[in-house]
């Protein structure tokens, strides 16, 4: 896998291995840790470098690629386009002529809702339109659109998986999230509460009932065991799809802090700063698909449930990998 370093990857290199998988990790390590690499053999390197990824891919004779070595915050994709589409399309596509080369037949992407852009209707079903807002969101659905191309040319099967929040740590508190600088909400409202840094709430004026932004917490564990599912309904010769992950239940930034105030016993500090660009007011998922098609069920239902486990794990690892 790609990417399997990192927060989402790791968690899913995790799944793998206890569903009896070998796993290769090839990773730059430019945002990942090899502390987090736990289930699987670490291979440095770039996903620029296709001749490495090919000897890779014969070497460990690969069957199926899961990609998760992509730029990921909104914000910087608004600021800096070019470094996202260098690396989150033209890597990708490195990766995907690599698996054609060396005949490997399965990709599992990891996608993002964020290829949809400003709901027309909630919850977001896979067929809503997929006009983006951000260039983080063109490039994932730029690799998306890719993927048909490569069935057709090289018989390549692929599931796309548009995740909604990732959120939460492993259960057992051997890995987790830890992102230099952290971008995600729930890590840093728990960070404020530990004694970090403010959190900053980017906006109380959206059209939402509390006024700040409605999003879809789904557990990262729960996200690892769809792409395990994905992996094995396209072995079992389904057809190449995308699904939706999330819970369908959103939250709210206020909603979010008042439930780590819960788990953590302490107050969230913050203040109220400026909207982000490219963030839309509300995003949540209609997962029926991966319900009904790969049979998953999230088994972290409740925010507090999700909040908890990464709650665990910074208790654990203050410094996060650094003291792992």
């Amino acid at each position: 896998m790609t990417g399997g370093a990192g927060y989402i990857g790791s968690h899913a290199a995790k799944a793998l291995h206890h569903a009896g998988y070998r796993v290769i990790v090839f990773d730059n390590l430019c945002a990942g840790h090899r502390a987090a690499v736990q289930w699987g053999t670490l291979v440095e390197g770039d996903i620029a470098d296709v001749v490495l990824m090919r000897q890779v891919l014969r070497k460990h004779e690969i069957f199926a690629v899961m990609h998760f070595a992509a730029f990921l915050d909104v914000g910087e994709s608004v600021r800096d386009p070019g470094r996202y589409y260098r690396n989150n399309v033209v890597g990708a596509l490195g990766v995907l002529e690599a698996m054609a080369a060396e005949s490997v037949r399965y990709f599992v992407l990891s996608s993002t809702c964020a290829t949809y852009g400003e709901p027309v209707e909630t919850p977001i079903t896979e067929m809503h339109p997929q006009r983006p807002i951000n260039s983080y969101g063109e490039t994932k659905l730029a690799v998306e659109r890719a993927l048909p191309h490569f069935l057709r040319a090289h018989g390549l099967r692929s599931v796309a998986l548009r995740y909604f929040n990732a959120a939460g740590a492993d259960p057992d508190g051997r890995i987790g999230e830890d992102h230099r600088p952290e971008i995600h909400l729930i890590p840093r409202a728990i960070g404020a509460a530990a004694g970090g840094p403010g959190l900053e709430v980017f906006g109380d004026d959206y059209p939402t009932p509390d006024g700040t932004c409605l999003r879809d917490y789904v557990h990262v564990s729960d996200l690892a065991d769809a792409h395990v599912r994905a992996l094995e309904a396209m072995i079992g010769e389904s057809a190449s799809d995308a699904y939706n992950l999330g819970t369908g239940r959103p939250h709210s930034v206020r909603e979010v802090m008042a439930s780590v105030e819960r788990v953590t016993g302490r107050r969230v500090p913050w203040t109220l700063v400026a909207r982000r660009p490219g963030d839309p007011a509300i995003l949540y998922a209609a997962a029926e698909r991966a319900r009904r098609e790969l049979a998953w069920v999230p088994r972290f239902g409740e925010l507090d449930e999700i909040v908890s486990t990464a709650w665990n794990w910074l208790r654990a690892h203050p410094s996060g990998y650094g003291h792992a």
